[in-house]
């Protein structure tokens, strides 16, 4: 199984999420700044967009943080990190693990753009719909379904971790606390070791 991945970009979740798997993986760097740079076949199978993070496993070859979190959680159950298809809580997975990408982007891309929210209009709603939700979700658990950490964490922990690391982030204790737990697991240090290393 192969990783392309670049530092300092969403790539970083799908580390974390491969450390926490505890899968093998062979971590291939990708330069996206330099496109001149010699790059592994598969890569432009995984990725026809050229973004990070990629897989190739086997015959199996895409792009996106997201897919790979749904993609390595349900091909490997073994990892325990996403619940059963027949699981209640299956369904409540499938939407917080595309939060991120449905919800917390594009709201703080709007946000911090200065365009003006239309929460009618937009998926997303606006950037506090998006904290309230997120909050409201968490509640009074470790993890967005309970006390069972999953991918799902991955995809939001990210996400809080990346706001509250660059202030952006609003006076929240839940998400703060949130945010905290995630950065605290071993294989989101390893993750982040990894990435400041660039190898």
């Amino acid at each position: 199984m192969k990783l392309f991945w670049c530092p300092q970009t969403r790539a970083q979740r799908a580390l974390w999420l491969m450390e926490e798997s505890g899968l093998d993986y062979e971590r291939v760097l990708i330069d996206i700044r330099d496109p001149q740079k010699p790059r592994d076949p598969d890569f432009a199978l995984a990725s026809p967009m050229g973004k990070v993070p990629a897989l190739a496993d086997g015959d199996a070859k895409f792009a996106d943080s997201a897919a790979i979190c749904l993609y390595i959680g349900d091909k490997y159950p073994q990892t325990e990190l996403a619940p059963a298809i027949d699981d209640p809580k299956r369904g409540l997975y499938l939407w917080w693990m595309v939060f991120t990408p449905g919800v917390v982007e594009p709201a703080m891309s709007e946000k911090f753009a200065n365009t003006e929210p239309n929460r009618q209009r937009s998926g997303w709603g606006d950037f506090e719909l998006m904290i309230e939700t997120f909050e409201n979700g968490l509640g009074g658990r470790d993890w967005i379904l309970g006390d069972r950490f999953t991918a799902a964490d991955v995809m939001c922990g990210s996400s809080a971790a990346f706001m509250k690391q660059f202030g952006m982030l609003p006076p929240s204790k839940i998400l703060e606390a949130y945010a905290e737990r995630c950065m605290a697991r071993p294989a989101y240090r390893r993750s982040q070791e990894i990435d400041e290393k660039g190898a």
